[in-house]
Parts: structure tokens; sequence; C-alpha cells
């Protein structure tokens, strides 16, 4: 073959740091939890969780706005942040308030639930560490560049 020589010549792409793989690790767990949340919501819409006794068509309306908003919000949130693109987080955050809103502001129509919103919290916490983390290496790396020079 006439190209094979070609072949062996690879593009010099930068490697990635143990941040930025650490970042990706996180982002899939989070994208698997969210797809849960869509599954359960889901699950609980077409009444095949729960016996059947959270069919949307059973639900008041304050349950049949936020369930099927975040039977939506969730697996779209889910797929963006596999993908690790910034709309995803986006998606993620809107799905968090509204759940925090649900369980801490509304609990006397959604319930009582502490741990949902703590575990939101606790994902915003990490989120905000990696992007320090991140502005923390590419200052350093700034830094670098401005001490080599004459």
């Amino acid at each position: 073959m006439y190209y094979s020589s070609m072949e062996t010549d690879s593009l010099a792409t930068p490697k990635r740091s143990l941040t930025e793989i650490l970042f990706v690790i996180f982002l899939r767990m989070i994208a698997i939890s969210c797809f849960w949340f869509g599954l359960q919501y889901w699950a609980m819409l077409v009444g095949y969780s729960l016996e059947g006794a959270a069919r949307f068509d059973l639900l008041d309306l304050p349950w049949k706005v936020a369930a099927s908003a975040l039977a939506v919000l969730f697996p779209v949130a889910s797929l963006g942040l596999w993908l690790a693109v910034s709309w995803g987080a986006v998606l993620w955050t809107i799905a968090a308030a509204v759940q925090i809103a649900m369980y801490m502001v509304w609990p006397q129509i959604f319930g009582a639930n502490v741990l949902v919103p703590i575990l939101h919290i606790v994902v915003a916490a990490l989120y905000v560490f990696f992007r320090i983390a991140f502005w923390l290496e590419e200052r350093r790396k700034a830094e670098q560049v401005r001490i080599d020079l004459p």
C-alpha cells in the first residue's frame, strides 16, 4: 500500500492531566445517576413503580409539572454530562434546583426529603472544586510560560 507509511505518523495531541481525567470520570458518574433519576420519574409517571399510585393522570398539578419536567431534564442532562459538554452541567443545575426547591421550599406539597438536596449540594461543591482546580492549573501553566521568556 502506498499510504501505509503515512499511517504511522500521528498528530501531536496534548496529554490530559490527572484533573481532566478525574473530571470526566466525575461527570460520567453524575450522568449515570441523572439517567437513573430520569428512569425513576418515567417509571412513576407511566405507573410502573409505586404500584401505579403515582401515574400521571392520578397526580396533583404540582407533581404533574415537576415530575414531567424532571423526567425530561434528567435524561437529557445525563447525555450532556456523559459527553462532557457545558450544556449538560447547565441542565443538571436546573434539574437539581427544581428538586431542591421541591423538597426544601415546598415540603408540604412534595414531602420532606433531605438526602436528595444534600447530594445535589455535594455534587455542586465537587463541580466547583474541579473548576477551581482547572483555573489554578491554567494559571500555573501561564506562569511557566512567562518564566521561560528572556
